[in-house]
């Protein structure tokens, strides 16, 4: 059997033969895929050249089929419709998925967006599991190889090239200390920073933060007695000492009676906490993703407002 080699091969043709063969009328084939019939004329004549058969020929008044065009309509038809499923953009059936969605998080996305996304996995993808894993330094590569699908970021992370984010909900700072602090009943003022005792995230490990800019900005420096990767944590210790902490506000609110802890504005001018969704571009349409992105925004929505 003769190889043939594709890329010598005009496959524009392919549709006015499929055509021809089923329609077995020049005129009626040349409508159906939008070809004149002069134009639809010259297509039959080449490819009675390259396949070296008239594959139409006149008998009892019309046109009928050679044996070898026969042969070709029972291929052709089948083999057209599996190259379109290759183009085709298949409706993604949520209910059908089964795997598990891993997005790199804190605590404070594990505890305030995990419950509303995992309740729309149960009702709309059941075969979904959700994973929410640790921040590391490898996040856009644990994306490109599809080890991890999204991370919780926010709009002043620095994205490095090849990563996708989208704005999912908006938070703001709180400055939080136990109901029964010292302080409690004070308007505070940017100098108590100093004052006070400080519980901090440090995430990365390096206890740095925006909140420490700001401060550096007006001559402060606070002493932070208790640092923790998790926020729980640092809201635990405030609730237990005379530390204060300024944090994320939607998550001290949702502690705030389990821990006894009473929520002040900032006398900072800081800018808002606006969540984002990271991922990959390699996998930007995929469809399981896709439908996954609006899932999150759902639950960002039920969560910030």
């Amino acid at each position: 059997m003769r190889e043939v080699n594709l890329s010598g091969l005009d496959l524009n043709l392919l549709p006015p033969l499929e055509a021809l063969l089923r329609r077995r009328n020049v005129t009626h084939a040349a409508a159906d895929v939008g070809l004149s019939q002069p134009a639809m004329s010259r297509a039959l004549a080449r490819l009675r050249d390259l396949l070296g058969d008239p594959l139409l020929v006149r008998a009892g008044g019309g046109l009928v089929l050679t044996p070898r065009a026969q042969t070709l309509a029972a291929q052709l038809a089948p083999a057209l419709e599996r190259v379109k499923g290759v183009f085709r953009d298949e409706a993604f059936d949520p209910s059908a998925a089964q795997r598990t969605i891993r997005i790199a998080g804190a605590d404070t996305h594990a505890i305030l967006l995990g419950p509303p996304i995992l309740k729309r996995f149960a009702a709309a993808a059941p075969g979904l599991d959700l994973r929410i894993e640790s921040y590391s330094g490898d996040m856009l590569a644990r994306m490109e190889s599809g080890a991890l699908d999204f991370a919780f970021a926010l709009t002043s992370t620095q994205l490095p090239p090849g990563a996708r984010s989208e704005r999912i909900g908006d938070d703001r700072l709180a400055l939080v200390m136990r109901r029964g602090h010292p302080a409690a009943k004070k308007r505070w003022t940017v100098a108590d920073y100093a004052r006070f005792e400080h519980a901090a995230v440090a995430i990365f490990g390096d206890g740095q933060s925006e909140l420490d800019a700001l401060l550096a900005a007006e001559g402060i420096r606070r002493r932070i007695a208790f640092t923790s990767p998790h926020f729980i944590a640092t809201l635990a210790a405030v609730g237990a000492s005379d530390c204060v902490t300024t944090l994320s506000r939607a998550f001290a609110a949702h502690f705030a009676v389990t821990f006894d802890l009473i929520l002040k504005e900032p006398p900072l001018t800081a800018a808002p906490l606006e969540g984002t969704l990271v991922w990959s571009d390699l996998y930007d349409s995929d469809p399981l993703l896709r439908w996954t992105r609006g899932i999150v925004r759902e639950a960002a929505a039920e969560v910030f407002g």
